[in-house]
């Protein structure tokens, strides 16, 4: 989703994908409207899916900071640091809370807000091995307003959005929640500032 140059510097306006296993981070205009057992009820809120399919234009998310902090262009992301992960074409917020996903029964995720903002459940955090998340890491995001991390496992949906997998929150890390950002738009920042000579 946002990595950037050599040593892992990231902007803001980066288009990239997310992939575990070949599988991508995807988000479709189809809404989270499943009844199952208990009548209990999803959020409504569009769906989050995994694909197979390395050219799926709704796979493309860049990174934000959180909502009362910024994230320039070109500065490195730290491991550990929150962020905002806006799906491009919707302009969603990767989001979750306290439903429980239709297809695995773990946590929901989901895709909320309109034109990049959202709430405080739109805030993930950024697990990496080193000081800064590197180009080629794979990396966790774990949810900061509920402490589940982003997972995708084998259960996929049928009709409408047959064989898409379920993306969810887990609660604790495993091989499921690691990432990798598989494309994108990566700007490697200056260590000399921009100078203009003409007015």
């Amino acid at each position: 989703m946002w990595i950037t140059g050599e040593t892992a510097e990231h902007t803001v306006q980066r288009q990239t994908t997310l992939a575990r296993c070949q599988i991508r981070l995807s988000c479709d205009d189809v809404t989270i409207i499943l009844k199952w057992e208990e009548e209990r009820m999803s959020s409504g809120q569009q769906s989050v899916t995994g694909v197979d399919s390395a050219d799926d234009a709704n796979s493309y998310w860049r990174i934000r900071g959180k909502p009362d902090g910024v994230c320039q262009r070109g500065v490195p992301i730290r491991c550990g640091q929150a962020i905002r992960i806006t799906h491009m074409k919707t302009g969603r917020n990767l989001h979750s809370h306290h439903f429980s996903s239709p297809l695995s029964n773990h946590q929901e995720v989901s895709a909320f807000g309109e034109n990049g903002e959202g709430d405080d459940l739109d805030v993930w955090a950024v697990q990496c091995s080193g000081t800064y998340w590197e180009r080629d890491d794979a990396v966790r995001f774990k949810h900061t307003g509920t402490d589940v991390f982003l997972s995708v496992t084998g259960e996929q949906y049928g009709h409408p959005i047959r064989g898409q997998h379920e993306v969810h929150g887990m609660p604790s890390p495993n091989q499921q929640n690691y990432w990798k950002v598989m494309e994108g738009v990566f700007i490697q920042p200056s260590s000399d500032p921009v100078r203009h000579d003409e007015l």
